[in-house]
């Protein structure tokens, strides 16, 4: 069998090392089994293979060993591996007898193969020319029966530097071999350059660097003119054949920068054509450093040979590639310039796929997030914390969502749904019916009647593309302890007691949003205690395809046992996903959880009055004592002008039906005061276009320009009018801090 092996820089035709020749009368035996050598080819290392015997006598060597080693061929042969091995001499004479050092590391390299395992060390070994070289060995021992052949030697040697880079062959190959495997498992900018560095760097050079041009990184965006010398570039990777740290530090990774006018690097950017300094000056280094202001640079690149070569995409250079010979190696040519093109040539078109996919991958990527939740909010006394696991790696968002919205009057949406479907599409519908109960919050209409709704839209979705969804709306009235519940097959959510106590809440079933058609969905009532845990989750929290949907009601009904009600909801949202993450073949998951708590007794008031224009007065009278005990003088003239008009509004278009009485609640937030007008007439008021002379008309327009703003919502006794007033700052910072609230109302989020 013959194979192509690399010495010295040569590839030559060579046979198995079991018929290279030895010396007459050494009787070797030519039975044994071919073996498999695989050392590098490498421009920077000549490899050499010897056979060694149990004992560690040399029985084999390659043709190469004899005008490598300082022994000639018949010298070779029956030596033990110590006698090839020498330490420099301290006063610069010829090698000296092995040391200790080296007699210890051979008899350790014998006592692995005779164990049958590989060792590695490093041996100084006498070379043909007089000196020495520290040398990578590596035992491997092999099984050949009747063959004195126990193991075989494998030698690294460096190649001096004047004998580097001198066969362009062996340059052009590893140069080109790969290139087309570049890409195969990333499009990470970083990780791109460190794989080129890695076939330039020793094959091609003794250092290089990795530049692209700033907005490919920073914008994605590959400039649709040439770029200017001024340009900032970021530097992606440097390797240097020693790993000397100096170089690291001299050109640090990450960095951007611009290159001053008129140095090599400009000019391969104005030009786009390669740029060749066979020996940089002295002067040239210095000018560099101190454009820099950054003194190792002179003495790293003053009389180095360097290549610097233009990546080229589309017309546009991106980026740059900069090769450097140390002094003492061969310094770059004509040929060296034109085999270095082709390189760059080829990998220029990596960094345009990685630019596009970045490109792509940011822009789906912030459609994605934007269709999540910004900002959570909620009045003072509630308390609300979520969780999102996308059930894909390769997509951040999927079908399921969250929301949390303040609504007038101390109350709160909680909503939790989701699309049938994974990924993009999902996330899409999931867009869309995010921003429509936003809207029906807006609006306040109840919770059925928001799914009634929502129903309409995916079936308008559905005639394009079929889609339906499951949704869990619920409305939380901090001042009444509440909760209006409504499902659209989705699956019941938890609460739990301040006790510890839970449950699964009772709703009305009701198909998925979508097919729910000409079906009814009802909203349940339930009174909830002060300081209850409200759980809204996804189906991918209980259900897998392993576990059945009961196991995981149960699961979480567990995780929010006694103790639930006084964690941290953090700490919850932990416990509710615990055991989650490991499951690879998960559904997309969402957990809402909120904890329950009425405004303070203090900072809401209720009082009855008549359906007769008699109370307007009364209802001025009893909203100036709470304004006086909560700080609110200065707000007392505005609020009974408010209030006179909301009374007036519900007395008016009261006239007619059953009457019944009217009922004004004032409530205190640290940022807000609302007072509502709550009667029993289903019709909800309107601002009228009246004309400049008439005397009636006028009352909501009053309350529309004095509040910050105002509006009405049907309720199940009837309706409500409301209407808010901003607090000053000093009261409000003042309640924040007594409620222990350090954050504005809105909870947004990270």
């Amino acid at each position: 069998m013959r194979r192509r092996v690399a010495h010295n820089g040569e590839s030559t035709s060579c046979t198995n090392i079991q018929e290279s020749p030895v010396t007459p009368g050494k009787k070797v035996s030519r039975k044994a089994p071919p073996v498999t050598m695989s050392p590098t080819a490498s421009p920077s290392v000549r490899t050499l293979i010897l056979g060694i015997d149990r004992t560690g006598q040399i029985v084999q060597h390659d043709r190469t060993a004899p005008k490598i080693l300082a022994r000639t061929g018949e010298d070779l042969i029956g030596v033990h591996l110590t006698d090839i091995t020498a330490s420099p001499s301290k006063d610069g004479g010829p090698p000296v007898s092995p040391d200790k050092a080296s007699i210890l590391a051979v008899a350790s390299l014998l006592e692995a193969i005779k164990s049958d395992r590989e060792a590695n060390d490093m041996l100084s070994i006498a070379l043909a020319d007089g000196t020495t070289a520290s040398t990578v060995v590596t035992a491997r021992p092999m099984q050949a029966g009747g063959s004195d052949v126990a193991a075989f030697v494998i030698l690294q040697i460096p190649i001096p530097s004047g004998e580097r880079f001198i066969e362009p062959a062996l340059m052009r190959e590893v140069l080109l071999r790969d290139s087309a495997l570049s890409d195969e498992d990333t499009l990470d900018f970083s990780d791109l350059a460190k794989k080129m560095t890695a076939q330039l760097v020793p094959a091609f050079c003794t250092a290089a660097e990795v530049l692209v041009l700033e907005s490919l990184i920073g914008d994605n965006e590959v400039p649709a003119h040439v770029p200017d010398a001024n340009v900032p570039l970021r530097r992606l990777h440097v390797k240097h054949d020693r790993e000397n740290p100096a170089w690291q530090a001299a050109f640090p990774v990450g960095e951007i920068l611009r290159y001053p006018a008129g140095s090599p690097y400009t000019r391969c950017i104005e030009s786009g054509a390669p740029v060749l300094e066979s020996a940089v000056t002295a002067d040239s280094a210095r000018k560099l450093a101190r454009a820099w202001r950054r003194k190792p640079v002179s003495g790293l690149l003053s009389e180095t040979s360097m290549l610097l070569l233009p990546a080229i995409s589309k017309g546009t250079v991106v980026g740059l590639f900069c090769c450097f010979r140390e002094a003492g190696t061969r310094r770059f040519d004509r040929y060296d310039m034109e085999m270095a093109m082709d390189f760059a040539t080829r990998q220029a078109v990596f960094f345009d796929h990685a630019t596009r996919y970045n490109r792509e991958h940011a822009t789906a990527l912030t459609l994605q997030r934007a269709m999540l939740p910004t900002g959570l909010s909620y009045p003072s006394s509630i308390d609300v914390r979520h969780r999102y696991l996308p059930g894909s790696e390769l997509v951040e968002v999927g079908g399921d969502w969250y929301e949390s919205i303040r609504m007038p009057g101390a109350r709160v949406a909680l909503v939790v749904g989701d699309v049938a479907g994974h990924g993009v599409r999902a996330a899409v519908t999931m867009g869309r019916l995010r921003t429509a109960i936003q809207t029906l919050a807006m609006l306040e209409l109840p919770p059925a009647e928001s799914l009634q709704q929502l129903d309409e839209l995916m079936q308008n979705i559905g005639e394009r593309e079929p889609h339906f969804a499951t949704c869990a709306y619920a409305v939380y009235d901090a001042v009444t302890g509440e909760i209006e519940l409504a499902v659209a097959g989705h699956l019941p959510p938890l609460l739990v007691n301040p006790d510890g106590t839970n449950g699964y809440l009772e709703v009305a079933p009701s198909p998925p949003l979508g097919i729910i058609g000409d079906g009814i969905v009802e909203t349940t009532r339930h009174h909830v205690e002060d300081g209850s845990l409200f759980v809204l989750y996804t189906d991918g929290l209980v259900e897998s395809r392993d576990r059945d949907i009961s196991e995981g009601l149960d699961r979480l009904q567990a995780a929010f046992g006694e103790g639930a009600p006084e964690s941290d909801l953090e700490d919850l949202c932990k416990t509710a996903l615990d055991g989650v993450y490991s499951d690879a073949k998960r559904d997309d998951i969402a957990v809402l959880i909120a904890k329950l708590r009425r405004i303070p007794e203090d900072h809401r008031l209720d009082f009855p009055l008549e359906p007769e224009l008699s109370s307007v007065r009364h209802a001025r009278a009893m909203v100036r004592d709470p304004l006086k005990r909560w700080g609110l003088e200065d707000l007392i003239p505005v609020t009974e002008l408010l209030v006179s008009e909301l009374v007036t509004n519900a007395i008016k278009y009261a006239q007619g039906e059953t009457p019944t009485q009217i009922l004004i609640r004032l409530i205190l937030e640290p940022d807000s005061l609302v007072c509502e007008v709550h009667d029993s007439s289903p019709a909800l008021p309107r601002v009228l276009q009246v004309d400049k002379d008439a005397e009636n008309g006028r009352g909501l327009h009053v309350v529309s320009q004095l509040s910050a703003k105002w509006g009405a919502r049907r309720t199940h006794t009837g309706k409500v009018v409301w209407c808010e007033q901003t607090v000053p700052e000093e009261i409000a910072n003042a309640m924040r801090a007594a409620m222990g609230i350090e954050q504005p109302v809105a909870h947004h989020l990270d």
